[in-house]
């Protein structure tokens, strides 16, 4: 979860300084003339949307780093860091990857993410929480989770939904803004747009980047499934069961981050369509079905 958090975080903010620098620079205006300006419009979401994906992505290993303070394992210093590094190399081997960095990060909750731009240049992180609340069984079977999102190049393939999802929020909030910039104009003679398109593209972009989070989770979603296959393929099937076992048996309910609960209406069954991974009995369940 938290991969798909720094991911989708970064890339919010890069979209909305690109947008605000393409409304500085007037491009939005330069476009304008008589009518919705599709062409130049669609070009631009393209741009911006791509664009600030894969610079998020770009940026991701050393986003991931900064905030939570991993530290790389460049010589292990103990006998678990030993264990974990020959662990992951392994694993990487197992996989067809190229050897990640490792890195240890401190935190009580048992937590671990995989990123990188290149699946043979990736980083692996775990958190200390993790390595003092898990067997080695279940530790290694969550670093085979995370080496298949590595190997099955689940970061690029977010980093591609999440520009075309970008290009289409982008897009259309900019053709809404048009819209109501007309209603307000009310038949009057402009040379480029109004006020109201750029407030009303705002509030428009707001409101389609919260419904295509939904896009973006239900994918996400997806792919936990087949990261669950590949940790059981490298570590053991039983082993995978039992590192999801137990980390049902230590998660607390936590509260909605506030940007959802500001909502007041986020929970429940709607509230499961805003979460990265699907529930731990699901895929547990799916696991000893083997239905994945």
């Amino acid at each position: 979860m938290m991969r798909i958090a720094l991911f989708l975080g970064t890339n919010l903010a890069i979209m909305l300084v690109l947008s605000m620098v393409m409304r500085i620079l007037g491009i939005d205006r330069m476009m304008a003339g008589s009518g919705i300006p599709y062409q130049g419009l669609l070009i631009m979401s393209v741009v911006i949307g791509m664009v600030g994906s894969f610079i998020s992505l770009a940026m991701s290993k050393s986003m991931a780093k900064r905030s939570v303070g991993a530290q790389v394992i460049e010589q292990p210093a103990n006998e678990t860091e030993r264990w974990l590094v020959s662990t992951v190399e392994r694993q990487a081997r197992d996989a067809g990857i190229g050897m990640p960095e490792v890195a240890i990060f401190n935190s009580p909750t048992p937590n671990a993410f995989a990123t990188g731009m290149n699946k043979n240049d990736a980083l692996v992180a775990v958190s200390t929480g993790l390595l003092e609340g898990m067997t080695r069984d279940e530790a290694e079977a969550v670093m085979g989770h995370e080496i298949s999102h590595v190997a099955n190049g689940d970061m690029v393939t977010m980093a591609l939904i999440q520009g075309v999802v970008n290009t289409f929020v982008i897009f259309l909030s900019r053709v809404a803004g048009y819209v109501v910039d007309g209603m307000l104009s009310r038949g009057e003679q402009r040379h480029g747009p109004g006020i109201g398109y750029y407030l009303s593209s705002i509030v428009f972009e707001i409101i389609f980047g919260f419904l295509a989070t939904m896009i973006t989770m239900w994918f996400s979603r997806q792919r936990e499934f087949r990261a669950d296959k590949g940790g059981a393929d490298l570590a053991g099937r039983q082993k995978m069961i039992a590192a999801l076992q137990r980390l049902q048996s230590l998660q607390n309910p936590q509260p909605l981050p506030e940007q959802l609960t500001a909502f007041g209406f986020i929970g429940g069954k709607f509230g499961k369509l805003f979460t990265s991974h699907p529930p731990l009995e699901v895929r547990i369940a799916a696991l000893q079905s083997q239905n994945l």
